[in-house]
């Protein structure tokens, strides 16, 4: 499966693949926010892709990239089960609650659920 646009609630999603390439820097972020340009405002992207540095909040990643998200006004959305990492680690639980309460970078556990937040 490749990346795809879908219209969710009236809203174009930039639907990441699965399999694609990890995102792991905010050089791949940036890649990923040049490919919404013209065809989308929500880019969702499956958790695995993030890679385990993206969870770990001391190492900064998670804040670079979705900082750049917001800076390029782009909506993120980490689809998938991180329930496991949520439960191991209280700064990431207080991030995931306050990031959903938000406007701009929400973590859903499929896209049923970012249909929620649109």
């Amino acid at each position: 499966m490749t990346d795809t646009v879908q219209q969710r609630r009236g809203v174009p999603v930039l639907v990441c693949a699965a399999e694609g390439p990890p995102i792991v820097t905010t050089q791949d972020a940036l890649d990923v926010i040049g490919a919404t340009y013209g065809v989308a405002d929500v880019v969702a992207i499956p958790a695995r892709r993030l890679g385990d540095a993206f969870f770990q909040l001391r190492t900064g990643v998670a804040g670079e990239i979705m900082q750049k998200f917001v800076n390029y006004s782009i909506r993120l959305a980490v689809v998938g089960d991180i329930a496991e990492r949520v439960e191991a680690s209280t700064a990431l639980r207080d991030l995931v609650r306050e990031s959903n309460r938000g406007r701009h970078i929400w973590f859903v556990t499929d896209l049923d659920e970012l249909d929620t937040h649109l």
